[in-house]
């Protein structure tokens, strides 16, 4: 039994799609669907049960054998960045996350999780060193907390199973309708095209012109096919999960504006409550993970974009009732 945390959200969603065209089935998703508009996610897969994410959390610390687990994929978090409800981060980014490793050692079966570029906040070297970890928000610190209690699991001498962190950067695609402000800004541009004839994008700060802030965007596809080569690959270590390449909201923009063959980019002020805890520039380094022996490349904001946009334009994915 593999099993998935946030399975029905857009990362977890997604690795469970990719399982299935691997002909996995026999899978168990765990997420929290308060959120109702997320079944949209879940009734394009095939899988075995599906839990709350507390009712299974109850059910392991009772049963901790209750399913043969086999793998677990732990994409389940509170991925709000602009969220500073400390106690409820810790509990969904931290607390939770100790529980699947605690199955994962009991089971003795590969962990592969959820980190985050924002662990490196404020640092301009992405490289997942503790030097470059400077988190400036208590989302990137929750996820820091979790990769440092790993690491002094790493440097015991207790035989383990495989355990992968992977620090996410600027994903996008198929599944994040229901994200709403959290969602990619290629999905907001698209939406903002379509409505007004224009894309929306921050004037310039922190040093860099308009729309010329810099980010690491990685497409959901390239995120997927990194997490299924783990599962495979007995490799442990936490790990950058991006492309290797910055590029701007103008990158994003002309993209989205190319797809759909018009549209203009329109400059906003950028919101004074952001500047203290925003990242202007990511890049994730990739030597790690290419030392780990990853073959792999990654699409480029054009490729991605337009891969997306094809998908984005002719399914239910865009919904403003989310929104």
């Amino acid at each position: 039994m593999i099993i998935v945390t946030g399975g029905a959200g857009f990362i977890g969603s997604q690795i469970v799609k990719g399982l299935n065209q691997t002909g996995a089935t026999n899978i168990v998703i765990v997420d929290n669907l308060t959120n109702g508009h997320k079944f949209r996610n879940l009734a394009e897969l095939h899988y075995a049960d599906y839990y709350d994410k507390q009712e299974f959390l109850n059910l392991m610390q009772q049963e901790p054998r209750a399913f043969n687990i086999s793998a677990i994929f732990h994409q389940g978090a509170c991925s709000a960045t602009t969220e500073w409800d400390g106690r409820y981060m810790m509990s969904n980014n931290f607390t939770y996350s100790k529980a699947m490793l605690n199955l994962a050692l009991t089971h003795h079966c590969p962990l592969i999780y959820a980190s985050s570029a924002a662990t490196h906040g404020g640092s301009n070297a992405f490289i997942a060193t503790p030097v470059n970890e400077q988190p400036i928000n208590v989302y990137g610190y929750s996820k820091l907390l979790f990769d440092q209690y790993v690491r002094r699991l790493f440097k015991s001498n207790t035989t383990k199973p495989p355990i992968v962190g992977l620090r996410y950067f600027n994903v996008y695609g198929h599944g994040e309708y229901h994200k709403g402000n959290m969602a990619s800004v290629a999905y907001h541009f698209n939406n903002q095209l379509q409505d007004t004839g224009e894309c929306r994008l921050f004037e310039g700060s922190h040093g860099y012109d308009n729309g010329g802030h810099l980010r690491d965007f990685v497409a959901i596809e390239d995120i997927v096919k990194l997490n299924l080569w783990f599962l495979k690959s007995g490799k442990s270590g936490i790990f950058n999960a991006g492309t290797g390449r910055c590029q701007s909201f103008n990158d994003v923009a002309d993209a989205v504006i190319a797809w759909h063959g018009k549209g203009q980019k329109t400059y906003i002020p950028f919101p004074e409550k952001l500047k203290a805890a925003y990242q202007s520039f990511t890049q994730a380094d990739l030597t790690a993970l290419r030392e780990a022996g990853y073959p792999h490349e990654f699409a480029n904001v054009h490729q991605g974009v337009h891969q997306y946009l094809d998908i984005l334009n002719q399914s239910t994915d865009r919904s403003k009732n989310e929104n």
